[in-house]
């Protein structure tokens, strides 16, 4: 038996017999009704964990600086007390806290994604999940088990799995970014080792080894992810629009940015059609892309062109030409002369 078919008996054996996490998607797949945009409610959960992070970091904050002032009982000595100071006061810190609320969790699942599917959000509907028979993962049932429901957020498409990515792996490639910085390295260039991280991790345990899927969407997500840490504490540009932090630091404390509007700026900006997986295009194994191609033209193809009739085959493949970049900027897209899209599929 192959290395990548025993991969998957055993992945089925371990997926059959514990609860499910999500690793795939599937948008090529149109929902019966339109889905409800969570995209506000989304928004507000994760102010209410910024705040709640940057709650945590001030009391600690608080209490070293109490330390220092009057020497209680349970205080290291000066020197640790500045020293945990000042990573309470530095970017990362923030950063860290915020991870430990929305991207913490056993690979692939996180805190946020937990929530996100199954949260009672207040629209409805708000989730979607294909049929088994509609799917395009039908000949790969372990695929099918692990699918994420699609979520519409800012009237942007995707799969659940996305936010587990932003939030999670996101945050790997923001620590992975920084240190190559701290070691001397110039914040492009560290940039592109965090992505080159990302495309490994695609490549085996997040994608190609485990379901035959390598997922530009999903790096999309890592790298949308990465962006958002760095914005927490500090200045960001997103395409031509710069962006101040959300949170500074006042008198030694962390506080909200008042010139800031969270609802607008704290998670939306980052949602993009990147994250859809029928836009996006993803590589298929080649034992995989047979069917996706069949299943795409036979169950999906005449809702695509039913729900955008005005949209030629030269506009979807334009819109998929654009995705290869996110605003302007190099996230790992990989390419393929064996992308099944909506323009190749959909139009023959």
């Amino acid at each position: 038996m192959r290395f990548h078919a025993i991969i998957r008996v055993f992945l089925c054996a371990v997926l059959l017999a514990q609860p499910l996490p999500a690793f795939e998607t599937d948008q090529f797949n149109l929902p019966a009704q339109p889905l409800a945009d969570i995209g506000d409610e989304v928004s507000d959960y994760t102010e209410e964990n910024l705040r709640e992070a940057i709650n945590k970091v001030n009391a600690e904050i608080l209490a070293h600086q109490n330390c220092l002032e009057n020497r209680g009982k349970n205080c290291g000595s000066p020197e640790k007390e500045r020293l945990r100071l000042n990573y309470l006061r530095s970017e990362e810190a923030v950063a860290r806290e915020v991870f430990k609320l929305l991207g913490a969790g056993i690979i692939p699942s996180t805190k946020s994604g937990t929530w996100m599917n199954s949260h009672k959000f207040k629209a409805q509907p708000a989730r979607y999940k294909t049929s088994y028979g509609d799917s395009i993962f039908r000949v790969v049932p372990t695929n099918y088990l692990t699918i994420s429901p699609t979520v519409n957020l800012y009237k942007i498409h995707f799969g659940t799995d996305k936010i587990a990515h932003f939030f999670q792996q996101g945050f790997t490639y923001y620590i992975k970014q920084k240190r190559a910085v701290e070691k001397g390295l110039a914040e492009g260039e560290a940039a592109k080792k965090a992505i080159r991280w990302g495309k490994t991790s695609e490549q085996t345990y997040f994608g190609t080894l485990v379901s035959g899927v390598y997922s530009n969407a999903d790096l999309a997500a890592n790298f949308a992810g990465m962006k958002f840490y760095q914005g927490l504490a500090h200045e960001i540009k997103i395409g031509e629009i710069v962006r101040p932090p959300v949170a500074q630091l006042k008198n030694g404390v962390w506080t909200i940015n008042e010139n800031v509007s969270l609802r607008e700026t704290l998670l939306k900006p980052f949602i993009t059609d990147h994250f859809n997986e029928a836009l996006n295009s993803s590589k298929y194994s080649f034992f995989l892309r047979p069917s996706v191609r069949r299943t795409v033209r036979q169950k999906a193809c005449g809702e695509w062109r039913g729900a955008f009739p005005n949209l030629t085959q030269t506009d979807f493949a334009d819109l998929s030409q654009k995705l290869k970049r996110w605003h302007g900027e190099d996230y790992g897209f990989s390419e393929s002369e064996n992308f099944v899209t909506i323009a190749n599929t959909c139009f023959k």
